[in-house]
């Protein structure tokens, strides 16, 4: 499956975004779908996790309460709704997708076991 992230941009801090992730292929529903993050110099940390059926979801608790996420089966795309950005938010983010799911804390946090991921958007906020 090839991901293709979009919506990142510089906002300023309280503000909100919302990124998209566009999946190809017709298997977008066998695949637990993340987002995760990179700021400068630092690793790659997941954000959140909307299961196959879109039912559950995982965050970070960094964000939960502030980002939101979801998929459309019939766009076969998944969303993050970030609402009040703070300049700790400013990173680049990417989705990934997962064909083989676990709902372990210890596992759907760890990027290697993601399968396939976008090429990222950078999301910047201004203080």
């Amino acid at each position: 499956v090839q991901l293709q992230a979009s919506g990142g941009g510089l906002v300023q801090a309280g503000g909100s975004l919302r990124l998209s992730c566009a999946a190809s292929g017709r298997t977008f529903s066998t695949y637990a779908m993340g987002w995760f993050r990179q700021a400068p110099g630092k690793e790659r940390e997941f954000v959140a996790l909307i299961s196959r059926s879109g039912g559950t979801t995982y965050y970070a608790d960094s964000v939960k309460g502030r980002f939101t996420i979801s998929r459309d089966g019939a766009k076969n795309t998944v969303y993050l709704q970030m609402n009040s950005l703070n300049p700790e938010d400013t990173a680049v983010y990417y989705c990934a997708a997962d064909g083989s799911p676990s709902y372990f804390y210890s596992d759907y946090i760890r990027a290697r076991n993601y399968d396939y991921w976008g090429q990222g958007t950078l999301v910047t906020v201004s203080s």
